[in-house]
């Protein structure tokens, strides 16, 4: 799919979301002010969706602190070797040249909800008729003993926000010894994928395997099997990573001894590992908890699904990966452009004093590179369930790779480019 077919098909499925009214009817009489805090897969999605399904009535603020987007989807690709990470690096410009959003490089440390006030690090306040809070996750150290004062030394590092430490962390693997281990551990689902685990530990088997043959990596998962594409990864590591990769579930990390660079579990012997890769526990972004949107045991936000609108503070829509998901829902950056999709018809419903679409729809992908070329992937498609009040996978939608194959790989990096344009541009 081309990348203008790609921007078209996905306008004309995101207009639907306005529901039976007519778009133009809609955008005629919305009115107000947006601030989106937040400017990854669902943050920026929604100030674009929200400026054009309003026809640029609606005012929109975003507010994010750094300069450029850079994907978590693909950054896998950095960590093994395959890409440099200005290849999954975007500007938000487009935003603002070719959809008048306004973009503030700041952040948010709070919000009077009873003025409907943002409150900005640098001081200022903007007001708001609709928050859009897309804060994204946070990684919770406490969850392995030890792990600040390792990442502090730079013993550890999770490269899960793509950045920096994506690259620092391909720089730790390429200095590795030939004979070292690369240690990945996975908390307890849900967590944020992409990046995804089991991607990036056969991306860091394909590196070992060509520059390290004596290495080895080991994957310490604290779920009893693998969550995601369980029976393709396997295959993938028993047929071309064979005595490079090791799989061990119902591996909890509860500490890691940052000079010994020693992992430690409950029952489990310790094991050492040269570079060590260790995910935490995680829940919504420190916002979110702040602000007590993330009311689900201090972890996950509340929503009404049909509109993505917090359940504890009005006016405040949460989208992405700070939610507490439907069945089946996973915490992937499509899964986020599509939530803003929905929220952003709901609020410029609101914002025009209609009722918002009852029967909003979502989709993702999830692609995974298994080695440079060959890729495989999981889709599906949730329709709102009105009696239920939640999202339900569509019976027969989607589905699952048979196995790994090149076109596919092909078909992965056209989604990037795609969803970056869809996002952005």
């Amino acid at each position: 799919m081309q990348r203008r077919e790609f921007l078209q098909g996905s306008a004309l499925a995101a207009a639907t979301l306005m529901g039976s009214l007519p778009l133009s009817a809609i955008a005629g009489s919305a009115k107000g002010k947006v601030v989106v805090i937040g400017g990854g897969y669902g943050g920026a999605t929604a100030a674009k969706y929200i400026r054009l399904f309003s026809k640029g009535r609606v005012e929109v603020t975003l507010i994010e602190p750094n300069a450029q987007f850079v994907s978590c989807p693909m950054s896998n690709l950095v960590v093994g070797g395959v890409r440099q990470i200005q290849e999954i690096t975007n500007p938000y410009t487009g935003l603002t040249k070719h959809h008048g959003v306004k973009i503030v490089q700041d952040y948010a440390v709070g919000i009077d909800p009873d003025k409907r006030l943002v409150k900005l690090k640098q001081g200022k306040t903007l007001p708001y008729d609709k928050l859009v809070l897309a804060p994204g996750i946070d990684l919770m150290h406490n969850s392995i003993e030890g792990l600040d004062a390792a990442n502090a030394t730079g013993a550890t590092i999770q490269a899960w926000k793509a950045g920096p430490d994506t690259v620092a962390l391909h720089k730790q693997i390429a200095a590795m010894r030939d004979g070292g281990n690369f240690i990945i551990s996975i908390p307890l689902a849900p967590y944020r994928c992409p990046p995804g685990p089991y991607e990036r530990a056969s991306l860091v088997a394909n590196y070992l395997k060509q520059h390290k043959p004596k290495s080895k990596v080991i994957i310490l998962d604290a779920n009893p099997d693998v969550t995601s594409k369980g029976k393709l990864f396997k295959a993938v590591w028993e047929s071309q990573y064979k005595g490079i990769l090791e799989y061990r579930g119902n591996h909890k990390v509860t500490g890691v001894d940052a000079a010994t660079k020693t992992v430690k579990f409950e029952f489990e012997e310790p094991v050492q590992g040269e570079v060590l890769n260790l995910l935490p526990d995680m829940r919504a972004g420190k916002l979110a908890v702040d602000l007590g949107v993330a009311n689900l045991n201090g972890r996950w936000a509340e929503v009404n699904y049909q509109t993505f609108e917090s359940k504890v503070m009005p006016h405040v829509h949460v989208i992405g990966d700070s939610i507490q998901v439907a069945p089946l829902m996973p915490k992937s950056g499509h899964m986020a452009n599509s939530h803003a999709k929905v929220a952003a018809a709901a609020i410029v419903s609101q914002l025009s004093g209609w009722e918002p679409n009852p029967a909003p729809l979502l989709n993702n992908t999830c692609y995974s590179y298994i080695n440079p070329k060959e890729v495989i992937h999981v889709a599906s498609v949730h329709a709102y369930n009105a009696e239920k009040k939640t999202f339900l996978t569509v019976e027969g939608s989607g589905g699952v790779s048979t196995g790994p194959t090149e076109l596919e790989g092909q078909y992965a990096w056209s989604w990037a480019q795609n969803i970056w344009a869809d996002t952005l541009v």
